[in-house]
């Protein structure tokens, strides 16, 4: 692997913290200030500071700063890569929960058809 991590591998560490999911889905309602991103975390402006900049690094959230004030708002495009890396398994499971359910409706079939 390179020295640079790929963006995938940004995403997912960024989403591997519960505090930092937390985050992203309080962003998902509405862009909110540092503050307000914080309300009953039980962290610091600084902790929270360095969360978003991992979530930032990963470019799942934009920040704006007008004087003090540090907004931060959800980019959701870059969930984009996410989303299309795990359609591959969805595809995959959903086809092997297809064939399972026509093996069970075969077997209950040929069940029904001994039972006459």
């Amino acid at each position: 692997m390179t020295a640079e991590k790929e963006p995938l591998d940004h995403v997912f560490m960024a989403l591997a913290d519960k505090t930092r999911r937390e985050m992203v889905q309080r962003l998902a309602k509405h862009k909110m200030t540092i503050s307000e991103l914080t309300h009953g975390l039980d962290m610091s402006l600084a902790a929270a500071s360095k969360h978003v900049k991992v979530l930032e690094k990963a470019k799942l959230v934009t920040r704006s700063i007008t004087g003090r004030v540090h907004t931060i708002a959800l980019a959701p495009e870059q969930f984009g890569i996410a989303l299309d890396w795990i359609s591959i398994y969805r595809s995959f499971w959903q086809s092997r929960l297809e064939s399972l359910t026509q093996i069970i409706n075969t077997q209950s079939t040929d069940k029904e058809k001994n039972d006459v």
